[in-house]
């Protein structure tokens, strides 16, 4: 059907692309995210006019951090972007005068891994993104599955603990505060503070003390070997790996997607949520196990997926 747009709005700037439909970025144009939710549908299409030039489009995919409704149109709550109800496909479309769909951004990455990376020959997938937060999608049958209000796949704020840690959701418990980024860099500053001498690199990578601990800092250290910085991420794994199992209980995937920032790290983090993932999976030891594979589009999974979900109608149930 020709050229699409996709559109990633990230925190620091929001990145539009020209896509194939062989998946491939032909071109692309930044702009800085404002900070307020007008300014940001203007950077938006100024962002999108600055990648067509020079291209035939026929249409936009807009991948939105938040939740969508069922006609891929209107934002009903986005967490930090002050957007409640709205109308963002007729906005961005009165603008640049083209057919716009707009998607939540998990789910785009979910279709972009799906359709062009990891998930190629896949027909059932579960994909889960490890980032700040965690987010994911659901391909069943080979279409992105969305619920009837077009808000599923909200895997990071399926509770794991009753009465658990307070999720920035309002919530407690939530998956994403075990296994995720936010995640990881507790667990390190805990560990490091109960037991300093088992953490020398990590904390001489920071500022000598657990507040100075970033993530950058654990992964370093863990592929030196700090006790704990490696065991930080076998406590992420453990959580990581049986929400996994849980999921496979409810849609019994052929593969599990790992994306997200966490993802980059490689088998230092996927072999031990394998491992988990099988120690949680009931009947685990007699049944098929899914696989459990690395993302390989990395943060252009979001920007393709938007735009290959422009190119149909409605592609999605």
């Amino acid at each position: 059907m020709g050229l699409t747009i996709g559109v990633d709005i990230g925190g620091t700037k929001i990145a539009a692309g020209v896509v194939d439909e062989e998946g491939n970025i032909l071109s692309t144009f930044k702009v800085p995210t404002p900070t307020t939710p007008q300014a940001i549908v203007d950077a938006i299409a100024a962002a999108v006019e600055g990648a067509r030039a020079g291209h035939e489009i026929v249409g936009v995919g807009i991948g939105a951090a938040g939740y969508v409704n069922r006609q891929r149109s209107t934002v009903y709550f986005a967490p930090n972007i002050h957007w409640r109800q709205e109308p963002l496909k007729d906005e961005v479309e009165a603008r640049v005068g083209l057919p716009v769909v707009v998607e939540n951004d998990a789910n785009a990455a979910a279709w972009g891994e799906y359709k062009f990376g990891a998930g190629k020959g896949h027909r059932n997938v579960i994909c889960i993104t490890l980032g700040t937060g965690l987010g994911g999608g659901i391909i069943i049958g080979n279409k992105l599955r969305r619920g009837h209000f077009g808000v599923a796949a909200e895997f990071g704020h399926i509770r794991m603990v009753p009465d658990g840690l307070l999720c920035g959701c309002g919530s407690q418990g939530c998956w994403e505060q075990y296994a995720s980024g936010r995640a990881l860099v507790r667990y390190a500053k805990q560990r490091a503070n109960a037991t300093p001498e088992n953490a020398e690199v990590l904390l001489a990578l920071g500022n000598g003390t657990p507040d100075g601990i970033e993530g950058k800092h654990i992964s370093v250290a863990a592929r030196q070997g700090d006790p704990v910085a490696v065991d930080s991420y076998r406590e992420l794994a453990r959580w990581a790996g049986a929400g996994l199992a849980d999921l496979a209980s409810l849609f019994d995937p052929s593969a599990f997607i790992v994306g997200g920032g966490l993802s980059d790290e490689g088998e230092l983090v996927l072999d031990p949520i394998r491992k988990s993932y099988k120690r949680w999976l009931v009947g685990g030891n007699w049944r098929p196990v899914a696989d459990v594979i690395a993302a390989q589009l990395g943060n252009k999974a979001g920007l393709v997926g938007a735009a290959d979900l422009a190119r149909e109608p409605d592609p999605i149930m």
